[in-house]
């Protein structure tokens, strides 16, 4: 058994996980942890716990110390140096004519490494870009490329919902997503209806999917031919959230009726020939 604890550098990024190195930690408490960018200033969202030695991925780096306030002073100071460091950039990218567009910096705790973070169509040599801001700098500088959904987890904002977006609040992984997740719960099948501002489809919308996988399943298909209180019917339609079913009647009628009140037949109408019964018959 190894002991570690959950780090997170940024609200709602990945969690790493690091050895508690005998340190009393509780969750909230803010550390300073080295990774392969340096020194980082992190917070405790798992507490220290054991689990088995191979559950964990070789070598495990340790928590250096409790973050002092210093350390939390340092690490705002920086902030402010990060958008200085975005416009000096900016010019960069302008003045060599690069099809990039940056999106946040990040320092390091020990102010030895930038990390600048971008977005393009493909892909981008920037390598004249990083030799001329690193002179400008004097600081070591690394570029880094992210998709669309990564880029708007870096900069925020709100979504079609009016609310911040869950990518910024509180999902700090990104799971696969599906037209498919949209037909299942009936929604319009426009991309700008179903798009958030990344211009992927909403993350939201495998939230209740499997929820209205469950309930689908409980009702009659469209076209099956059911029983019903008022007589012989066939589905045509159906609310998964109320447990109602659209049924239309032999005599062209339609009615709502819940799921209790049917009982389900082997037959099944397609859409042509629910359209030929309810076409009046030809005169002979």
């Amino acid at each position: 058994m190894v002991d570690i604890v959950g780090v997170r550098y940024k609200r709602a990024g990945r969690i790493y996980y690091f050895d508690p190195a005998g340190i009393d930690l509780v969750v909230g408490d803010y550390v300073v942890v080295e990774t392969s960018r340096g020194l980082e200033l992190g917070q405790v969202v798992i507490a220290p716990t054991q689990v088995l030695a191979s559950e964990v991925a070789k070598p495990l780096r340790s928590v250096v110390r409790k973050a002092t306030e210093e350390d939390r002073e340092r690490a705002r100071k920086l902030e402010a140096k990060e958008a200085e460091a975005l416009a000096e950039c900016g010019q960069l990218v302008e003045k060599l004519k690069l099809p990039m567009k940056l999106i946040t910096a990040q320092y390091n705790l020990e102010d030895s490494r930038l990390t600048i973070y971008f977005s393009a169509e493909g892909r981008v040599d920037f390598r004249e870009l990083v030799r001329q801001l690193s002179g400008c700098l004097k600081i070591r500088v690394e570029l880094r490329q992210v998709g669309p959904r990564d880029g708007a987890k870096l900069i925020g904002g709100f979504g079609r919902c009016g609310r911040p977006l869950c990518c910024g609040t509180f999902l700090s992984e990104f799971e696969p997503v599906s037209i498919k997740m949209a037909k299942e719960q009936d929604l319009p099948l426009n991309p700008a209806k179903i798009s958030g501002v990344c211009g992927r489809l909403l993350c939201c919308l495998g939230y209740e999917y499997q929820q209205y996988r469950s309930m689908k399943e409980k009702l009659p298909r469209e076209g099956q031919q059911v029983a019903t209180p008022m007589g012989r019917a066939t589905v045509v339609g159906g609310n998964p959230l109320e447990e109602t079913v659209l049924v239309e009647l032999e005599g062209g009628a339609s009615a709502e009726i819940t799921l209790g009140e049917i009982t389900k037949n082997e037959g099944t109408l397609h859409k042509k020939e629910r359209a030929d019964n309810r076409s009046p018959r030809k005169k002979r």
